[in-house]
């Protein structure tokens, strides 16, 4: 049964992140593809994406606020 598991390498060991179904002693193949962490640049970029997105969205009021009652309408 293939499993993909993702692991942190430190100090020469690979440790994966969730346990493995498998029985002592039992050999594998690994291939090791690094996952890239999102930096300062890369959030900073988002951010940039998500206020834009906000910006095109055109979410105006055009009528009076709700009152209480009409927001927690009871039956």
């Amino acid at each position: 049964m293939t499993q993909v598991v993702e692991a942190i390498f430190s100090h020469g060991v690979l440790k994966p992140l969730d346990p493995l179904t498998l029985p002592e002693d039992q050999r594998v193949r690994l291939v090791v593809e690094p996952i890239s962490q999102p930096g300062k640049e890369d959030r900073a970029e988002a951010i940039a994406r998500l206020r834009a997105g906000i910006a095109q969205m055109n979410f105006h009021l055009t009528g009076p606020l709700p009152t209480r009652d009409e927001l927690h309408e009871r039956r």
